[in-house]
């Protein structure tokens, strides 16, 4: 197969004949044949593709010529749609090589029609906007063939029906519902098990993965090839399903829908309408309890006081007091079956945070405005991932991405999942940053750590992003050095601002790439996935290096974790993870072979520091300086 993969995609291939303006690259065809390879042999193979190599084809030409069942994960939904709405469609047309594909999604994506009606039937629970939004559902489920709710328009992406026409995997009924016949759920994994290649999310990946791990059955057939896309998120994702949660959300969800099932089913029980709203008390005067909004800290600090221990002591007795009402009632229905199974799992998880081990897992909590989340994570999870490995021995795992190595070093990737098995490869992007960029590192900025360090970032950006007419992205550590930035430029009328978070990122995006002079300000969210090629962006401008912060509740718990291994914290977790990091940023700013600009790196440390090297040794070959006249000579010409 690796001959036939490069001739696909050489100059002689149909890619060339079919595909205008098409030029073969001799690093998409070498990682063409490793896909190719990996395939054949059920190994493990990462491979580190620089911006430009064209990934996305190396991994689906071999994909689409592999006889076995292939899974692709990729980091977005949107990525997912592109993939098989566009991509797979090329590489079809290009080939002829034809496959049964399948798109599938979580379950949050697809409408559920049991819980549609039995939530208009209760409508009396939700205020008359949501009810509103329910009802225009309901007419669009008439007319869809598969229950996706990405395809509606008429409502906001974040309404607060969603939760009332959806399930999880604690609501749902399986072949037991009354709806099972036409679940769009079951439909779509119908059909990915019956398909050669099937796109999924990380998400849907990692939750299949832990589920098979711990013996609970499966969301996905079990392939022969795994390929992931932007697996640098991968350890992230994976930590997330081998840790466990309990949200406001999840207690409030099974108050409601047990209050519910008194109503619908158990009208002769009071006991149950009266433990579901001792939950919803609960779960309620324990948000109240924890007051101002948090981002992360840790729980042990706020189970030591006595308010919190003694509402969180009311909550469990509310979970205990519904689970022994639940289970007196189960015999009646599978509705009031799974409530009680829900109620008993989430009994169990509040368990969890009373204890005080955290020798493996580190518990924490955010704190929002009307809700809060427990989190139990991981400190590691190379044993777990390793051992949930062993189920896919028969398997190939091609993981890629334009960010996993460290200086072309693969172990901080590798020790993340417990991977000491895998081939490696790192091919460097093909485009000229000799001739198409510059890294710039302005002189006289303050120390990172001065309370008027963003005004000293911006003092020496407004310059540049006026020589560039906008054509700028700001980005940003921290999400209050963003809006410190969004004030302080507001008074720039020359310039359009697009600030993250005044709405989606895609719409942002859509604007930015649109309106002259523009401006956009983001955090992390922006620094990888976003691709704005040609004229349209011309600056990219980052702040700080972005190291995690020690502050942090799992982070600060890893550094200390490392520390009592002797174990050297900076160097093998905080340096290469701000590496990483920041070539993702970087690689927004050269998305093609005729693209040109500036990267400014704000950040003194970068030249000032002997860690500094490692950053620069890992971004891309630019031309460095610390002129600012050569850089608005170079931006002045763009």
């Amino acid at each position: 197969m690796k001959e036939h993969v490069r001739f696909l995609l050489s100059q002689q291939g149909p890619f060339a004949e079919k595909i205008s303006g098409y030029q073969e690259r001799e690093s998409q065809m070498i990682m063409a044949e490793a896909v190719a390879s990996a395939m054949e042999n059920s190994s493990i193979e990462l491979i580190e593709a620089g911006t430009g190599t064209g990934k996305t084809f190396a991994y689906l030409v071999p994909a689409m010529q592999f006889e076995g069942k292939t899974i692709i994960a990729t980091g977005t939904r949107n990525l997912q749609d592109q993939l098989f709405l566009k991509d797979l469609p090329t590489v079809i047309r290009a080939t002829g090589k034809t496959r049964k594909l399948a798109l599938l999604k979580g379950r949050q994506n697809y409408l559920c029609l049991y819980r549609l009606e039995s939530n208009l039937q209760s409508a009396h629970f939700v205020n008359k906007a949501i009810v509103e939004d329910i009802v225009k559902i309901r007419e669009w489920s008439r007319k869809t063939t598969d229950g996706d709710l990405s395809q509606i328009s008429f409502i906001q992406e974040d309404s607060a029906a969603i939760p009332f026409v959806t399930s999880t995997a604690d609501n749902c009924l399986g072949s037991e519902c009354s709806a099972y016949q036409d679940c769009f759920v079951a439909k779509a994994r119908k059909h990915a098990m019956d398909s050669d290649i099937i796109v999924v999310n990380h998400h849907l990946l990692m939750a299949d993965v832990a589920l098979k791990r711990d013996g609970f059955g499966e969301l996905l057939p079990k392939a022969d090839a795994y390929i992931i896309d932007e697996a640098h998120q991968l350890p992230d994702i994976a930590t997330m399903f081998f840790g466990q949660a309990l949200s406001s959300r999840q207690l409030m969800e099974l108050a409601r829908d047990s209050e519910q099932a008194y109503r619908t089913e158990a009208t002769d029980c009071p006991d149950l309408s009266e433990a579901a709203a001792q939950l919803e008390k609960a779960s309620a005067d324990l948000r109240i309890a924890m007051g101002e909004e948090v981002a992360r800290d840790f729980w042990r600090l706020y189970r030591e006081r006595a308010e919190i221990a003694e509402h969180f002591d009311q909550l469990l007795s509310a979970l205990a007091r519904l689970c022994d009402v639940l289970k007196e009632q189960a015999i009646r229905s599978r509705d009031l079956e799974n409530l009680y199974e829900r109620a008993e799992e989430l009994h169990q998880k509040a368990g969890l945070f009373t204890e005080e081990d955290e020798s493996e897992y580190v518990q924490w909590l955010e704190v929002y405005r009307k809700s809060f989340t427990l989190n139990a994570t991981p400190l590691s999870i190379a044993q777990k991932f390793r051992q949930a490995m062993k189920g896919y021995k028969e398997a190939a795992w091609i993981m890629t991405s334009a960010t996993l190595a460290v200086n072309e070093d693969f172990g901080f990737f590798e020790r993340k999942l417990g991977l000491f098995d895998a081939q490696r490869m790192v091919l460097p992007s093909p485009f000229n940053y000799q001739e198409q960029a510059l890294l710039y590192v302005p002189r006289y900025l303050k120390n990172p750590a001065a309370s008027d360090y963003t005004q000293s970032f911006l003092a020496a950006m407004i310059p540049l992003m006026t020589i560039a007419k906008g054509r700028t992205f700001l980005l940003f550590t921290s999400h209050r050095a963003l809006n410190e930035a969004a004030e302080l430029l507001q008074s720039h009328h020359e310039f359009q601002l697009f600030v993250q978070g005044q709405a989606s990122k895609a719409y942002l995006l859509e604007k930015f790439r649109k309106t002259p002079n523009s401006v956009l300000l983001g955090t992390f969210s922006f620094w990888e996935g976003v691709d704005v090629a040609g004229d349209a962006l011309s600056l990219v401008a980052i702040d700080k290096l972005p190291f995690v912060s020690p502050g942090d509740p799992v982070n600060q718990a890893r550094i200390d974790a490392m520390r009592r291994e002797k174990r050297d914290a900076f160097g093998q977790f905080q340096l290469p993870d701000a590496i990483i990091a920041l070539k993702q940023g970087a690689g927004r700013l050269i998305r093609n072979v005729t693209d040109r600009g500036v990267l400014v790196i704000g950040d003194p440390r970068i030249v000032g520091r002997q860690y500094g090297q490692k950053f620069m040794a890992d971004l891309p070959p630019m031309i460095p300086t610390r002129n600012s006249a050569l850089v608005e000579e170079f931006l002045s010409q763009l």
